[in-house]
């Protein structure tokens, strides 16, 4: 039988869950045993997973789980160096040169446990099956558009909080314009998270171009980026991803006054962003790079959760299908995140 221990997120202002309690009983349904740990903050309550029939664990147990549970969370495991022995399922960021990569991969060998990347879910295409980048790109559009209201009033991106729903984020944002409108350019426009963020703007009222591929074939350099208000990269760095906004751009004329890189991989060697060295938070939304204009840029690594309602259920959707199938684990997806593992894990 298969047992999926769904345990509590444990990073700050993380309030997403990748099972909903309808998932739940589907799983239940097809004979899976499921356990969901207590949560002070998971954004869907525990009472409808206890009445789907999930069995409930405290906070945090998941280290204490049956050792042939499979731990499914979306963030990262606090990093107390731990050998890992159970099966996990969750954003590991540990195969692009992430500086805490290896660490978290040795806590698998040492432990014999086995991580099924979220971001290695693929398709026989090589396309995710499961992301939750539209909703990154909306919320990711929503702070930026914070930082430069801010900006026009000679500050700096305040703190921001989770937003009860998209018509609620877009109001605020609404409020803060106090109708200004700053134009836009989008680089990744065609893909999901390149949607959201397009969708937030256009709600507000806002001019975006939508550059993709065939705009950046020939591999730069781009002044139309530094001839926008806002640029946003929606693309995952990768190996041969071109600069799109030089290290140097801050000292260069420009009417760019905020970037929002909501693919944050700041750590990446192929960072198409390079002018900016660590993420931001929701307490420390942006980091000024230059002054006179200013340079702000937006990199919240877990910007979803500024929605965390509508993220979870949407991911929750488009993964479903696919932990219905974890009675195959070493096929399909899963058996080709498991071969991701191995090669990275040594």
């Amino acid at each position: 039988m298969v047992h999926l221990w769904v345990r509590a997120e444990q990073r700050p202002n993380e309030e997403r869950v990748g099972l909903t309690p309808e998932g739940a009983a589907a799983l239940i349904a097809r004979g899976f045993r499921v356990t969901i740990e207590d949560s002070p903050v998971r954004a869907l309550p525990l009472a409808p997973y206890l009445a789907a029939g999930c069995e409930r664990a405290a906070y945090a147990s998941w280290p204490g789980a049956p050792s042939d549970a499979i731990v499914f969370g979306l963030k990262e495991l606090p990093e107390d160096g731990t050998p890992l022995r159970h099966r996990h399922i969750l954003f590991g960021h540990a195969y692009k040169g992430q500086p805490a990569g290896p660490a978290l991969l040795k806590r698998f060998r040492d432990g014999g446990g086995t991580l099924y990347d979220l971001e290695s879910l693929v398709d026989e295409r090589g396309r995710r099956v499961a992301a939750f980048g539209y909703w990154a790109g909306f919320a990711g559009a929503g702070v930026s558009v914070k930082a430069w209201a801010a900006q026009q009033a000679g500050g700096i991106c305040p703190p921001v909080h989770r937003y009860a729903d998209k018509e609620a984020m877009i109001a605020d944002l609404a409020a803060d314009l106090a109708g200004r409108k700053p134009d836009a350019l989008i680089i990744g426009a065609l893909g999901r998270v390149g949607t959201g963020a397009a969708d937030l703007l256009e709600a507000l009222g806002l001019a975006v171009t939508r550059w993709d591929m065939a705009e950046t074939a020939s591999g730069g350099p781009f002044p139309e980026v530094l001839a926008h208000d806002l640029f946003f990269n929606c693309i995952l760095a990768r190996p041969g991803c071109p600069v799109f906004v030089p290290a140097d751009a801050g000292a260069r004329a420009r009417r760019l006054t905020v970037i929002g890189d909501i693919a944050c991989d700041p750590g990446s060697a192929y960072n198409p962003v390079p002018v900016y060295d660590r993420a931001t938070d929701w307490a420390a939304p942006v980091v000024r790079v230059a002054e006179n204009p200013p340079l702000d840029v937006m990199a919240i690594d877990n910007l979803p959760s500024l929605l965390p309602v509508e993220s979870s259920e949407d991911f929750a959707a488009q993964l479903l299908p696919h932990l219905l199938g974890l009675d195959a684990l070493e096929q399909g997806v899963w058996g080709r995140a498991r071969a991701g593992f191995e090669r990275f894990a040594g």
